[in-house]
Order: C-alpha cells, then sequence, then structure tokens
C-alpha cells in the first residue's frame, strides 16, 4: 500500500487552498461542523480564516488507523442548533465518500439553509464530490496527517506477523511494504509506547 506522510507546514498551505477556494466560490458559512477526528485541525485554522467561532463537531467511525470498518457508523452526533445556517461540513479527506454521505444526511436532519463540504485531499474513487478541495488525488494511496503519524505507523507495525526487533529493522520494513521514511528515533518513540502485540486504537 503506498502512503504519503503530510507535513504540518503543507496542511496549513492546504487549508490556505481551501479558504481561498471557498471565498471565491461567494459561500459564507456561519457555522462549521467538523468530522472527528480527522477534520479538528482544518476545522479549526478555517474558522481563523474566515474569523467565525461558531466550531461544533461529529464523529463518524469508519477507519481505525488504516483499518476500514465494514461500514460508516454515526457515534457522536450534533449537539448544536444549525437551522437556518449556512453550514460548512469540513473532514480532511474524501476517501470512500461513505463518511461524508452519512454526515451529510445527519446535518440535513437539522434544517440548515445550505451545507456544502469542504477536505484537505479528495480522491477520486469517493462517491461523493466534495464542494471544495485544495487537492485532487488520482493514483489512490493512504495519507498520513501529522496529527495521525503515531496511530497509523503504531497499526501498521503491530499488523505485521513479527514485531521488529529494532527501530532500524522496523524502518526498513516500513521503507518496503509503504514507501516511508521514517526517522529512527521517531520509531523508536511509537514502538516504545506500543507494547508487543498491542493494536492502536482510534
Amino acid at each position: 500500500m503506498r502512503c504519503e506522510i503530510i507535513s504540518w507546514r503543507r496542511v496549513e498551505q492546504l487549508c490556505r487552498i481551501l479558504f481561498r477556494a471557498i471565498r471565491r466560490g461567494g459561500f459564507k458559512p456561519d457555522a462549521i461542523v467538523t468530522i472527528a477526528r480527522g477534520g479538528y485541525v482544518p476545522a479549526r485554522l478555517l474558522c481563523d480564516y474566515f474569523d467565525i467561532t461558531a466550531l461544533s463537531s461529529i464523529r463518524v467511525e469508519h477507519y481505525v488507523g488504516a483499518r476500514k470498518k465494514k461500514l460508516a457508523r454515526l457515534v457522536e452526533p450534533l449537539g448544536i442548533a444549525i437551522q437556518g445556517l449556512n453550514i460548512l461540513l469540513v473532514d480532511d479527506v474524501s476517501d470512500t465518500g461513505d463518511t461524508l454521505e452519512l454526515a451529510i444526511r445527519h446535518l440535513g436532519g437539522f434544517g440548515p439553509r445550505e451545507i456544502r463540504t469542504a477536505v484537505l485531499h479528495h480522491k477520486t474513487v469517493s462517491t461523493v464530490i466534495p464542494d471544495y478541495y485544495a487537492q485532487r488525488i488520482v493514483k489512490w494511496r493512504w495519507i498520513i496527517y501529522p496529527w495521525a503519524v503515531q496511530e497509523d505507523i503504531s497499526g501498521f507495525l503491530a499488523g505485521l506477523e513479527k514485531r521488529p526487533a529494532s527501530a532500524a529493522e522496523a524502518g526498513r520494513i516500513l521503507a518496503e511494504r509503504y514507501g516511508l521514511r521514517i526517522a529512527e528515533r521517531l520509531l523508536r518513540e511509537i514502538m516504545s509506547a506500543t507494547t508487543p502485540g498491542q493494536r492502536a486504537v482510534g
């Protein structure tokens, strides 16, 4: 499985691109609703760029680390009133489209004036095309955001038949299987935080 790690600097660049696209489109959100947990950071930055403080979230479970569950499931519903408001629904990535589809359907039941969707990365395999995205991904790959490095790498290592004996060995395996280049210092930290046989939990 091909993977790509996104830096914090790149996240900020993508959020700026996303903000400009939304503004050019003439949409002015009254509130931002993020899909937890991946959408927290981009949603918070977009709040700053739009100069709005109305930020809420819903939580949808579809992936635990890089492991996909069969169905997207709403586990924390919306807790604020959005009737008559323009809502910007934000997530980090549109992958299958299942999460966005479920979130849009859920928010629609609260009577908003309009819902528009925004993501950092839109994969063309998604069944839902977001209204706004910062980058389009044609050749599928697993995106590792800086807030999920620990979780994703722990999950990859936990999925191995045999736990690597060292950070150097783990680095070689990750490079061969996923095309990842991870510093040994970071790998040592990740491996020390995950006991043998333990899987990362999202």
